[in-house]
Parts: C-alpha cells; structure tokens; sequence
C-alpha cells in the first residue's frame, strides 16, 4: 500500500516524526512524506525536520503568499505530484491548516482516498480559519484518526460510521516523549540566564489576536504590566512582529526591563522553555496540549478550544485577554491554588 502524508507546518512536521520509524521494517506500506512549502524559512521548517529526523521525499516549494494563493498552488503542484511521479493509495492530511485542506480537496478531485490525522475536533468558532479547514477535510475524508475523546462524539454527531473511526491518540504528545532526552539536555534556559518556575512564557500570533490594532495594543498593555512582577519570554512569531511594526507599535515593548522577545525556537529549546516555566500564556492550540501532558497551568486567551480534554482534566483554562483576570489566575498559580490536572488516555 502506498501512502503519502501531507505537511506544511510546524505542528504538523511534529504530529509525524514517529512514522517512518515505526515503519521502517514493514513489507506492507511504502511511506512518503510531502512538505509544501508553506512553513518555508530555516527557523520555520528545516531546524524542526533535522531535529526531528524528518527527511521529506518530495519538496512543493510553494511561494509565500495569501490563503487563497497558497491553496490553489498546493492542489496544482499535488496533482503533478501524483500524476507524474508517486500516485498513493492513501493521502494522509494532518491537523486543520491550509496544506490540509488543499491536499484533501486535491485528494478527492483526483479519486484518492483520504485520512485526516486529528479529525473530529470542533472549536465551533466558524470565525477561525481553521475550524473550515477541519470541518471541509473530515467531509471529504474516509478514514478519521482521533486524538481525543470530543472528536470521536463530534464525528459520530455529525454522521460518520463508526467502522471508519479510529482512536489512536495524540501523536504530537509521541514526538514529545520520543525526544525528552534530546530536551532535556538542551541549554535554552543557560543562554537566556533563566531558573525553572521562574519565567513565564508566552506565545501569541493567530490572527483574531495580532491582525488588529486594537488586539495589538491591549497585548502591549498586558505585557506592560505582567513586565513589573514577571519574567517573561516571549518567542514572537513573524507574524506579530511585522503587525506590530505596521501600526508602528514595536517600540513600545521592545525595551521592558524583564521581556525577553525572541525570535522562533527550535523544537528542543521551546519544549525545554514549555515545561520548566511557571506558566503558559498562549492563543494556541497544540501548546494546550503539551502543556497537559507536563502538567503546566496554561492560560489560553480564547473563548472556546478545539481541544476540551485540555480543559475538562488537563491543566489548560479559557480566559478573556483582560490584564485583570490573567492576573487573578497568575496569583493563584503562584499559592498553588490553581486546579488540579491529570493526563488523557493516549
């Protein structure tokens, strides 16, 4: 059986280290693995492939470019792929980003059969780009691997047949444990001059976040007053430095005595930050669930999450993006007053 994995970013590239080697000595399945393009820079892409052991087998190289754009030059440059040169029995897409939902429309154009690792996960936030992207794929698709327990109730809701649904849990948490030596041992918290619990980290970038001034300037007033009592670290993404200097907003934060603004981290070095800080602040959503399994309170500044298993047992909570309300959880982290949280099944 031939099989082709489609990636494109950075979670994605992690949700899929482990599969090559635990195919490696199969006679049944010849494994491809697809990159896009779509995280295409060397803090973006290639430092997480080296360190992850990824050697993709096929390159799309597309540009960097709108939503629209980028799509439309996946399906195209997908279809030449698989016309000319490896034609799979089985694309696999990964997650809810654009190089999902391009490959899994040029999957079913060209009469492939589909399977969407993490399916079934709903924010019912139709105002996030990504919760289309996962509702359009698990339509198209005819195999669903699920994470957790809310995406095999959404997918059954919405009238998928049990036969086609398999619970195989969470393969970025995989790719955590399989490299916990590798973080371990990395010097992250030495170049930065940090002591474990004492700092916390923050990453911030989804487009209903940084896209708009005003979102913008409520970030710089929490980091303005987190900055008086608190370490913070703070990897910022491209995309909330260039919005931040567009409105002209940048130097207003680059100077506070205790942030430390860095540019995007490596795998290792962001998951030994993750695990040794006091906290997470973070928009995110895989963060969430990293953060569960090392049991650190995470304050995700969103009013719903894909991702409920991270707030009904992990250690994850929604919160507005108010300086008053993060603070009032931050105290109670502090006096370890904040919930109790256990790990999932898988």
């Amino acid at each position: 059986m031939k099989v082709l994995i489609v990636v494109g970013t950075r979670p994605n590239f992690i949700k899929v280290s482990q599969f090559k080697k635990e195919l490696k000595n199969s006679t049944l399945i010849d494994l491809k693995i697809v990159h896009t393009g779509q995280h295409y820079d060397v803090k973006m892409a290639d430092v997480f492939f080296s360190q992850l052991n990824i050697k993709p087998d096929f390159y799309l190289n597309i540009a960097p470019n709108s939503a629209c754009s980028q799509v439309a030059e996946i399906m195209i440059k997908l279809e030449e792929l698989i016309l000319n040169q490896y034609k799979p029995d089985l694309i696999v897409v990964v997650g809810d980003v654009n190089s999902t939902l391009a490959a899994a429309i040029a999957a079913n154009k060209l009469n492939i059969k589909l399977a969407h690792l993490e399916s079934g996960l709903r924010s019912r936030d139709r105002t996030m780009p990504e919760e289309l992207n996962r509702i359009i794929t698990d339509e198209l698709s005819e195999v669903f691997f699920i994470t957790e327990k809310s995406g095999y109730e959404n997918l059954i809701k919405e009238g998928k047949n049990k036969d086609q649904l398999f619970m195989v849990g969470n393969t970025m948490i995989d790719s955590l444990i399989a490299f916990k030596p590798e973080i371990e041992k990395n010097e992250i918290l030495n170049k930065l001059n940090l002591k474990p619990k004492e700092y916390i980290l923050l990453t911030i970038h989804r487009p209903a976040t940084v896209d708009y001034e005003n979102g913008l300037i409520n970030l710089i007033e929490v980091l303005k007053d987190l900055n008086k009592t608190e370490m913070l670290v703070f990897p910022i993404h491209p995309r909330t430095i260039k919005k931040l200097i567009e409105f002209d907003l940048y130097d207003s934060i680059k100077n506070l005595k205790n942030l430390q603004l860095i540019e995007p981290l490596d795998y290792f070095s962001f998951q030994k930050l993750l695990c040794n800080a006091k906290l997470i602040i973070t928009d995110s959503g895989g963060i969430q669930e990293e953060t569960t399994y090392e049991k650190i309170p995470c304050l995700t500044l969103r009013p719903n999450t894909e991702r409920p298993i991270t707030v009904e047992i992990g250690s994850n909570i929604l919160i507005p993006f108010e300086i008053n309300i993060i603070r009032k959880y931050i105290n109670k982290i502090t006096n370890g007053e904040f919930k109790k949280s256990s790990i999932p099944e898988l």
